[in-house]
């Protein structure tokens, strides 16, 4: 795994662990409500990732980018699909989502370099 992909997954990880680890309840739903609101039902998971991810570059979030193009890798988007999802967010969020594309474009190409 690229050290860019690793430290992105492992600061996720242990910043999230650390901020539950805190037993905030209204923050514990929050990340329950996120994770349900992901999981399979009347859309495929692969549908609700691809969602997220154009919320997320219409949003201009990088940490929120990378985590769902990581999802949808794992969820097996191809290249062709992911281009379509780009497309999308720049048409809805406007030339300000170029600079998200450019940084989303790099990392889906270490996802995809690192299987």
């Amino acid at each position: 795994m690229s050290n860019v992909i690793e430290e992105f997954n492992d600061y996720r990880t242990r910043m999230n662990d650390l901020i539950l680890g805190k037993q905030n309840k209204v923050i514990s739903r929050l990340f329950n409500l996120d994770t349900n609101t992901y999981a399979e039902g009347a859309l495929p998971a692969k549908t609700k990732e691809m969602l997220g991810l154009v919320a997320s570059m219409v949003l201009r979030c990088d940490d929120c980018i990378k985590y769902h193009l990581g999802k949808c890798r794992e969820l097996e988007v191809n290249t062709e699909e992911m281009y379509e999802i780009f497309a999308v967010a720049n048409i809805v969020g406007g030339t300000i989502v170029i600079p998200h594309t450019r940084r989303a474009a790099e990392y889906w190409e270490e996802l995809k370099n690192n299987e």
